[in-house]
């Protein structure tokens, strides 16, 4: 479970909140694969490009940095791609942990290494089922 039952208590009232630690809590539970929550994603218009390609990439799935730079319009910004991608602030809602190095290795996640390891596991593992 995301949120304890205990500390649930203090949410109580905030529709917004409730609703989004309930989804989260289905997505950890493997029964949400997509998110349904009206997020405001506030950056730059290139940041915003990218956010909004990452929220294309399907559950499961990875995509490389340089094919989503590809995607956002330009193959050679696959820096500022990665920077975007550093500064999304809302981590699994918004999948950033789904974009990896050209070879398939797993690098640049702020939640860490481990953490990208585990998300890209448990929606494989889920899809197994």
């Amino acid at each position: 479970m995301f949120v304890e039952q205990e500390k649930s208590v203090m949410n109580k009232g905030n529709e917004i909140l409730e609703n989004t630690i309930a989804q989260l809590n289905e997505y950890f539970n493997g029964s949400r694969k997509a998110f349904d929550l009206k997020v405001s994603l506030n950056g730059t218009d290139f940041q915003k490009n990218v956010w909004n390609e990452l929220l294309k990439i399907s559950y499961g799935e990875t995509l490389s940095y340089k094919s989503l730079a590809i995607r956002v319009g330009n193959e050679k910004s696959v820096r500022a791609v990665g920077s975007a991608n550093s500064r999304n602030k809302i981590w699994i809602i918004v999948p950033c942990h789904r974009v990896i190095g050209t070879n398939g290795s797993l690098t640049g996640y702020a939640g860490g290494i481990d953490r990208k390891q585990w998300l890209l596991n448990h929606e494989k593992n889920i899809l197994s089922i």
